[in-house]
């Protein structure tokens, strides 16, 4: 079988005579090819120019739909009443706690200003007992000085410890002005007269 393929000759013939030629189709859609070319031709040269022009009117339509979805919002329906009993008893439990706290800052009012008006009574009685020692020529210092004295005495004891054996810093013949008795170091004057020298 492979051998009749073989001799097997296949030509065309046209109406010319002449073999091999092709005849070519008309093109059925030239308005298309036409405009192809023409948007070919916008796109090379405006390209850039539509792709930015595309991207401002997709953000501009965004942000005007933004804008009606925010409008539509803030004119929402009417509260239904399950809202409104909702808030009441939120304002309710407000109040309370604004009465609790009330009530907290006015007891520790009540409690300030009787501490305040204890420390003016202890401070009337002070008054009163330096005028009446004044009164009978004793010193009122003395008696108040002494109570605050028994209260410091403890505290006094255990802070001040005695020094003994302190080492004197210089010996008790120093005089810095003649240098004597010092260590060392010494100063002497210099030689008055005309220097030696060559």
């Amino acid at each position: 079988m492979l051998s009749d393929m073989d001799e097997v000759e296949i030509t065309d013939v046209n109406d010319d005579g002449s073999p091999y030629q092709v005849e070519k189709a008309p093109l059925k859609n030239q308005d298309l090819s036409s405009i192809s070319l023409t948007v070919g031709e916008l796109l090379s040269q405006y390209g850039w120019y539509l792709l930015v022009v595309t991207v401002l009117v997709y953000l501009l339509i965004q942000h005007l739909s933004k804008r009606r979805s925010s409008q539509s919002s803030r004119s929402s329906p009417p509260q239904t009443p399950q809202d409104a009993a909702l808030v009441a008893r939120r304002q309710e439990a407000m109040e309370a706690a604004r009465r609790k706290m009330q009530e907290e800052l006015d007891a520790k009012a009540s409690t300030f200003r009787e501490k305040q008006k204890q420390q003016e009574e202890e401070k009337r009685k002070q008054k009163i007992e330096v005028w009446e020692c004044i009164q009978q020529g004793k010193s009122y210092k003395g008696t108040a000085q002494s109570s605050q004295a028994t209260g410091e005495a403890s505290t006094s004891t255990t802070v001040l410890k005695p020094k003994a054996d302190k080492k004197p810093l210089r010996s008790a013949d120093y005089n810095p002005l003649t240098g004597q008795g010092g260590g060392s170091c010494s100063w002497r004057p210099g030689r008055r007269g005309p220097s030696s020298g060559g």
